[in-house]
């Protein structure tokens, strides 16, 4: 049975606690949800206004459960970009925070109002197929500015949630605090595979670096957060490691990789706080979660993304797409799994498509096994160019300019690799130049240095490439 349909089982335990302190038993939550989407259709698409908030929860609960189908989207999306969406997809009903200016732009009639959001039909009147395995619509974090979403199934989100929970063993009494945009796929699936094992969750909307979400974690006491590789940094610079946060069990981190050292670092953090820490690996193209790596392994596969979640399965293909079965030989790394989402969509006429994957990714991310069956990722199969005919990676170039204490990013074409960095001093650019051109053995002709006032992210920490070349 699919989890979201079987909640009711947890009935008196509570399964949100809000920013404000307030809290919902399962049933409270489940009725609430299941009353708001009383007079929307089946098969229907709706467009899910998300901030990290009861509303938004509910709401996205409360239509798998109806067999509506959401698309997640950020509260702080361009109104650009929404309207690229809205005029892609017609979407039947949009549900959204009642201030949301963008509501303002649309012609759409009132239906109901839920607490602070308000659920609203859309002037759309085209009527589009629906495929029956179709839940839920995510942005991927390269879409921005992009209409194209992932198409994730019933089964895709039932499968991982279960993984995800049967290797982090979560129980009914943990207790996990939003830390990214819900409209995330790696947030959302620490919601789901909490919700699935009768666990709570803490809904809110602040920044680790705000005092609120330190007043809230002491409050309601959480047993585990996770984040992106930039939350780590963050929490480093707020000295995380002299915090006294008994009641957090273990933290979990994705979204990008985290460098040796840094994982060297929180390992041992957590250690001495008698937590574990455990690194993973996603795409929202798997729903979420493809790898993790063992909590006591942390120290010892420093760097590592681990093993295949429980039902899932790595291999390494080379250029040749021959399956490479050799030790730290580096490929393309591929995944099997029923996580592996049906495809993309770019406009409504693509919600009638099934599994157009078949259980397989190619994930485009170049990555080598040690002789124990641990994978590291080193780098993007498209995030490589050329300088003078020689294959240069630039999450490698990336990794050895911060280890020497750079804020700095890489991006570029052949023959010219452009880095950004947050220092202004031009002095510094011509180090960074020569540095890096002693470490690769290059001329220093191939190399660009130009500052910028930070560096460019999304909404989930990840660095906006793309948006570098506009700066």
């Amino acid at each position: 049975m699919n989890f979201y349909t079987d909640l009711e089982q947890y009935h008196e335990r509570i399964a949100i606690i809000t920013e404000g302190g307030e809290r919902l038993s399962y049933q409270q939550f489940l009725e609430e949800g299941d009353q708001l989407m009383t007079n929307l259709p089946e098969r229907k698409v709706l467009f899910l206004v998300c901030r990290n908030c009861l509303e938004s929860v509910c709401a996205y609960i409360a239509a798998l459960r109806k067999g509506i189908v959401p698309v997640m989207i950020n509260a702080g999306i361009d109104a650009s970009l929404f309207q690229h969406l809205y005029e892609a997809y017609h979407p039947s009903y949009i549900f959204a925070p009642q201030e949301w200016k963008i509501l303002e732009n649309l012609t759409l009639q009132e239906m109901d109002k839920y607490r602070s959001f308000v659920m609203c039909q859309t002037s759309w009147k085209e009527s589009y197929e629906i495929h029956p395995d179709l839940a839920l619509l995510l942005t991927t974090s390269g879409s921005t500015g992009s209409p194209k979403l992932v198409r994730q199934s019933y089964k895709n989100i039932v499968s991982n949630a279960n993984s995800i929970a049967e290797y982090l063993e979560i129980q009914p009494e943990d207790c996990a605090i939003t830390t990214m945009p819900m409209s995330y796929t790696y947030c959302l699936s620490i919601i789901n595979s909490h919700l699935l094992r009768g666990a709570t969750v803490i809904m809110n909307d602040y920044s680790i670096v705000q005092k609120e979400f330190w007043t809230l974690m002491k409050e309601e006491k959480p047993t585990t957060f996770g984040g992106v590789p930039f939350i780590y940094e963050q929490l480093k610079t707020l000295r995380f490691a002299r915090m006294n946060l008994p009641t957090l069990k273990y933290l979990t981190q994705a979204g990008g990789k985290l460098s040796k050292e840094m994982a060297e670092e929180f390992y041992t953090i957590c250690k001495e706080k008698n937590m574990k820490f455990i690194v993973m690996y996603g795409q929202t193209e798997a729903t979420a979660r493809m790898s993790y790596l063992p909590w006591e392994y942390a120290k010892e596969k420093a760097g590592s993304i681990g093993i295949a979640i429980p039902g899932g399965e790595f291999s390494l293909i080379d250029a040749e797409d021959k399956e490479i079965k050799e030790a730290d030989v580096t490929g393309e790394l591929v995944y099997r799994g029923d996580n592996v989402t049906l495809g993309y969509a770019e406009s409504d006429r693509d919600l009638a498509k099934g599994d157009e994957r078949h259980g397989i990714l190619y994930t485009g991310d170049m990555a080598k096994r040690d002789k124990d069956g641990f994978y590291y990722i080193v780098g993007r199969k498209k995030r490589f160019l050329k300088l003078f005919g020689n294959r240069v990676n630039l999450d490698e170039v990336e990794m050895i300019l911060k280890k020497q204490g750079y804020s700095c990013v890489c991006a570029g074409v052949d023959d010219k690799l452009s880095i950004y960095t947050t220092d202004q001093d031009v002095a510094i650019h011509e180090e960074m130049k020569k540095y890096i051109g002693l470490v690769l053995g290059l001329h220093v002709k191939g190399f660009e240095v130009k500052y910028i006032e930070e560096i460019p992210r999304n909404d989930s920490g990840k660095v906006a490439y793309s948006m570098l070349d506009s700066i």
